[in-house]
């Protein structure tokens, strides 16, 4: 039988045990910086691959989209003989994504563009329009019938240029007259080593609205037609000194590695259609005798 008696010392320690827990030591306001801190560093040790990746994989989607865009371009050449015009877009007319042209056979069209397709293949804009996704029939566009990139602001529409000298005269590469402008032009005419075509720049240092400043600087001077991203900087409109080339109108784009940052940043993605590929293509096709 045990004893219901207890010593003073038995009865004390239940009340020093409830003593002690109420005074469990918490943490101090520093500790608890100390621990922000660390965690703040470990976040943003974790975003920075992870915006990276981001970045990578849009850039990665956008590639293969202006690949997707070159097969259909290819397979319109093939069916109609000739390149489409660009799609045109600005504060006052829109050519809902479908390939636009002047009215005028000769001369500049701001103003009386059209989307009926025009014997004379003037377009409206040969370089520095967008790429004519509702007249291929692309999928995935915009609500006003535009490709955008993978950044997928209105400023990241995927862009096109297309040669528009004459190949032989008056038989730009768009005209849509019969026989067609590439037919027409022979295969002689449309590999010609004197003809050149669109021109593609290593860098933007001196070159002009019509060469990229020496050979050395030359990428290609054979590109009938041009794609090309305006990267992940497009949303935010950012342009560089090289970047700027390819907006301002002419024959002369520009394409390299990117650089990130400064007054020449260049994230732009340039891709084209060497002419020699068209040539075999359209010789497949049995479109060129």
């Amino acid at each position: 039988m045990m004893s219901s008696f207890t010593t003073p010392r038995q009865q004390r320690w239940p009340r020093r045990l409830a003593a002690n827990l109420g005074r469990q030591p918490g943490f101090s306001l520093i500790e608890i910086a100390v621990v922000l801190v660390i965690v703040t560093i470990l976040l943003t040790t974790l975003a920075v691959p992870l915006a990276s990746q981001v970045q990578a994989r849009r850039t990665e989607d956008t590639r293969k989209l202006l690949e997707e865009a070159k097969e259909a371009l290819l397979g319109f050449a093939m069916a109609n003989g000739r390149f489409p015009c660009p799609a045109f877009a600005n504060a006052t007319s829109n050519s809902a994504g479908r390939e636009s042209f002047c009215v005028a056979a000769t001369g500049a069209c701001v103003g009386s563009e059209t989307q009926t397709v025009q014997t004379h293949g003037n377009c409206s804009n040969f370089y520095d329009g967008f790429l004519p996704a509702a007249t291929l029939g692309l999928s995935g566009l915009d609500d006003q019938g535009f490709a955008r990139d993978a950044w997928g602001s209105q400023n990241s529409r995927i862009r096109y240029a297309v040669f528009g000298g004459t190949i032989v005269a008056n038989f730009p590469f768009t005209n849509s007259a019969t026989p067609s402008a590439m037919q027409q032009a022979t295969i002689s005419n449309l590999g010609a080593t004197a003809t050149d075509y669109l021109q593609i720049c290593n860098s933007g240092t001196g070159v002009t609205a019509t060469t990229c400043n020496g050979a050395a600087n030359t990428l290609t001077t054979k590109a009938p037609i041009i794609l090309y991203s305006l990267g992940a900087n497009a949303p935010t409109g950012g342009t560089g000194t090289d970047e700027s080339k390819n907006v301002d109108g002419n024959i002369v784009f520009v394409s390299h590695t990117p650089i990130t940052g400064g007054a020449n940043e260049f994230d732009d993605i340039v891709t084209w259609i060497p002419v020699s590929t068209i040539i075999k293509k359209m010789l497949d096709a049995g479109k060129l005798p």
